[in-house]
This record gives structure tokens, sequence and C-alpha cells, in this order.
């Protein structure tokens, strides 16, 4: 069994220990596990603690519950009975610390202000995640949360922890049962929450400097927050403020009315968007009379539009199809090479029998890809632009046996 040091005291970067076990793995790597530590094991949403032991890196640390915790080093591993020294990457340890006692302030102000239960956490590399039993989030709710979360940081409240025994334990009022046997270590922040916990935390609220809710969403049955704390909130506010400022230098204006500036830039673009799609239907009209009279006359008399455009977008192809359609006794076979990928729209009039459906998917079979729609006009690609020609041409072939 490993004494963890890091129960009693997160803030330990350096400490002594002796070496009780070794497992080789391969060339410079090994696990080792010691009769105390410092380093903090993957648990409870919360990542392992990285650092050295003597001139080894540790690079993650498991929790193997009663053999104790394994390191897991690359380096020259040391012998069984050996003294070594260990040394904690603070930077690593400061930043769980402040997102896990975050999560702790986050959590209680939720149940709090709305009697809703954390349900999961998880502490990622760029933020961290809770999921909250709300069933109806808003963003007066969400900002009410952050705006209790660190007025208690910044009363900068005591930290304290707490070994009871589970007797105890029952009798007290805490955020959420435990979830191991025997003692149980709590994590009190003095008048707010108390609650179970085998994570690092902070002294002091003070230390975790601020929380900001970056974004939140619902997820099945709950409320999913993504969140940020101390120095990552400040980073986040770095960069965000230079994506904001970046913008609003676009539009020459200043930083708190960028906002304003790109919805009225989207509301030109759907302006603008909805002129382009009735110009572009005027102009297929316009495209449709002028293929036709160019169109090859069958021997049933039916038109045989056959055409490959460059760099022509589907929705472009289409609508040019949708037009020819409009004209009797006609077949279109529109093909077009746009985004490294060939692209085949096919449609024929009312008055034509033909399956375009089937048409197409034996085509786009040709480019190795697919397509379908409905007997009158459907559509696809594939990514063998190099073939287009050859798909239109088998589809023409297709057409004039018929």
């Amino acid at each position: 069994m490993t004494d963890r040091l890091y129960y009693n005291d997160s803030h330990l970067v350096s400490f002594e220990a002796r070496v009780v076990n070794v497992t080789l793995r391969t060339s410079d790597w090994a696990t080792v596990t010691l009769d105390r530590t410092a380093f903090y094991p993957t648990g409870g949403g919360q990542p392992s603690d990285t650092g050295t032991l003597n001139d080894a890196h540790v690079v993650e640390c498991i929790d193997s519950e009663e053999a104790g915790v394994l390191h897991v080093i690359h380096g020259t591993a040391p012998k069984i009975g050996e003294e070594v020294t260990g040394r904690i990457d603070w930077d690593r340890r400061l930043d769980h610390i402040q997102q896990h006692t975050g999560q702790h302030l986050l959590s209680q102000a939720f149940i709090e202000l709305f009697g809703a239960e954390t349900c999961g956490f998880r502490m990622m590399s760029q933020a961290s995640e809770i999921d909250i039993a709300l069933d109806n989030p808003s963003e007066e709710r969400i900002d009410r949360v952050v705006e209790l979360t660190n007025r208690i940081i910044w009363e900068d409240r005591p930290i304290h922890v707490r070994q009871v025994r589970s007797d105890e334990a029952a009798r007290l009022y805490l955020r959420k049962e435990p979830t191991r046997d025997g003692d149980v270590r709590l994590i009190e922040i003095e008048g707010f929450d108390l609650t179970p916990c085998g994570g690092t935390h902070a002294l002091r609220t003070g230390e975790v400097g601020i929380v900001a809710v970056r974004h939140w969403e619902r997820a099945k049955s709950m409320t999913r927050i993504e969140f940020v704390a101390g120095r990552r909130a400040l980073c986040d506010y770095k960069a965000a403020n230079r994506i904001l400022r970046d913008v609003a230098g676009h539009f020459s204006v200043a930083r708190d009315d960028a906002s304003a500036s790109v919805v009225h830039l989207f509301e030109d673009h759907k302006r603008l968007s909805r002129r382009v799609r009735e110009l572009e239907e005027i102009t297929a009209r316009v495209e449709a009379d002028d293929l036709i009279n160019d169109a090859v006359l069958l021997s049933n008399g039916i038109r045989l539009v056959s055409r490959i455009f460059d760099d022509r977008d589907p929705d472009s192809l289409k609508r040019l199809a949708q037009a020819l359609m409009v004209h009797s006794k006609t077949i279109a076979l529109l093909g077009s090479g746009c985004e490294a990928s060939a692209r085949l729209v096919f449609a024929r009039s009312t008055d034509v029998i033909g399956d375009m459906n089937v048409l197409v998917r034996d085509s786009c079979a040709l480019l190795d890809g697919r397509g379908g729609g409905r007997s009158e006009l459907a559509q696809g690609g594939g990514r063998l632009l190099d073939k287009l020609q050859d798909a239109i041409d088998n589809a023409a072939k297709k057409v004039c046996d018929q």
C-alpha cells in the first residue's frame, strides 16, 4: 500500500521515497511502485501528475488500488529498495488544482441555485466538462451560477481536507455520497461545499482565480457545461480577445461593435444569396434554351443534351437540369469537375420514358462513387475525375440504345 502524500498536501512538489517494486516493460520504460508518493494517479475525472523520479521522467501514474500507485517512467529504472527523489511538474499540478477546485465550486453553485446535481466530470487538455441534471438551462441561469462561483472564489475562503469515519460521514450533509467504504476524505470549502473527493485541491478559493463557462448544451437528459479556471481562463480570454480584435479590424470598427457588424454582414449575405439564386435561375433558363438548340436529335425524336462543365457546383448543375426538364422530349446528361471530384446530374422531361435514378447510379459506379434520386431527376458523383467523360459517354450510349 502506497502512502499517498497528496491526500494531506496538494502543494507538495518534492519528496523522498523507497522503491518497493519495479516492472520493466520495454527499453527505457518501466513501472515503479513506491512506499510513499506525492504523484496523483489518474482518477475521478482528473489526469495524473507528471514529473521525475531521480532522472527518469514520470509520464503517467496509475491507481492500482491495493497494489498502490504505479509510476510509469521513461529513463533509467531504479532498483528495489533504492531511495529516490520525486519531483512533481508544478505547472501541471496547479492547473489541475484550479480546474478540480473550480469544478467543486461550480457543482455546488448549481445545487444551491437550482438543486441540479453533477453527474459527470472530465478534465481535458484545453477545457473541462461537467454534466448537470438541469432540465431547463438558459444564459441567465448559467450566468447566475458563474457569478456565484466567482464570488466565492474572490472571497478567498479557506479549503480544508477532513478525514472522517464512514459512520460520521453518514451523518453529514454531503453534496454527493462517498463511492468507497471505510474512512472518507472530505474537501470542505468553508461555508459553501462539503463533498468526498480524492483529488488535489487549492488551499483557499482565491487560488482558483476565476471560472468561466465557454459553452453549454443539452446532452441527452443532462446539461453539459464546458468551463475553464485559473490560468486556462486567462489563456482563453487572451485567445478570444485576439480573435474579436481581428474580426473588428476587418470591419474597421471598435472591438465591442464587431458582433453587430457580423450580424449585418450575414443579413447582407442572405439577401445577396437570394438575389444570386434568382439570377442563376434566369440564367439557367437562357442557357437551357441555347443547349436545346444545340442538342442531338435522336431517331425517336428525343433531344439529348450532353455536356461537361468546368468547376460548376452541384446546385448550379441541378438548376440547369431543371430548366432543361421544362422542354418537351428532352434528356439532359450534365457533368462537372468540382473540388477535385466528379459530379453528375441526369434529368428528363415528363413526356420521355426512362429511369434517371438507375442511369446515374450506373454512371457513378464508373467514378468510384454513388448517386440516386427520382426517375425524372437524379444526381451523384465520385472521386475519379478523369473518368467523367467516360461516365457521360456511357450514359449517352444507353440513352441512344433505348
